[in-house]
């Protein structure tokens, strides 16, 4: 199969999701996690668990300031910017991410469902106060943990590993699971759960399945075709045809 069989495909549907993970974001200069030169090579593998948050908040405000504060400044590139082009041409209903970064918004994205937070959001672990992200920013650069005025610490919005993913968010990208015709998967390996039910559940309520990953994921036998590919390459091409049209 070709980008540009896919193009036709997404055009025959009636309702197509995305389902996006950290692959898609590493041409921004973002880190992927468990890649060669991913978060984990750096830093503990249980730097997002939140017993890990709780039991050294300095060294989790250490890695936050080194690895992912400046996930904030990063730019979306060409994936981001076809999905959101996708969904202006209303070929796309949504977009479901793992991602924390926000890219899908700024390249334009409207209906972008985040299942593990994002770091744009933060607030007292003890009393709930919402901090906002500037602020945060400024402290953390004198303050090595922080703490609201309650005592609490203040955390990002984030999912971490041994926290339950948010309700409201879990719910509406598994009705999308089960409403959509199509569901192509960018830039995920397919391993985390319940992230990576989506597309079996796409997949029980009859839509096609397209992988759009390099190197094998966890749901490869499941799919209809999967493109072992250069996430850029792909998009670039795919953008190319669907501006012709």
């Amino acid at each position: 199969m070709t980008e540009r069989e896919l193009l036709e495909k997404i055009k025959a549907s009636q309702y197509v999701v995305a389902l996006t993970g950290a692959g898609v974001s590493t041409e921004s200069g973002i880190p992927d996690f468990r890649g060669p030169n991913g978060l984990y090579s750096k830093y503990p593998e249980n730097v997002f668990d939140i017993d890990y948050f709780y039991a050294d908040p300095e060294g989790f405000y250490r890695f936050w300031r080194e690895a992912l504060f400046p996930m904030s400044e990063a730019k979306p590139n060409v994936v981001h910017t076809l999905l959101a082009e996708l969904e202006a041409q209303r070929l796309l209903k949504a977009v479901v991410t793992q991602n924390i970064d926000g890219l899908h918004q700024k390249a334009g994205s409207k209906n972008v469902i985040e299942l593990h937070g994002n770091i744009f959001e933060y607030c007292c672990a003890k009393c709930g106060r919402t901090q906002r992200f500037e602020t945060v920013k400024k402290l953390l650069e004198s303050n090595p943990v922080l703490r609201c005025n309650c005592g609490g610490l203040i955390r990002p919005n984030i999912v971490f590993f041994g926290e339950s993913l948010p309700m409201h968010a879990l719910s509406e990208a598994t009705l999308h699971a089960q409403e959509c015709d199509l569901m192509i998967v960018l830039g995920s390996s397919l391993v985390v759960y319940p992230a990576a039910q989506l597309p079996i559940i796409a997949k029980e309520h009859g839509a096609a399945l397209f992988i759009v990953n390099r190197g094998r994921t966890g749901l490869d036998d499941l799919a209809d075709f999967k493109f072992d590919v250069n996430l850029s390459d792909f998009a670039k091409e795919l953008m190319k045809h669907l501006m012709k049209t």
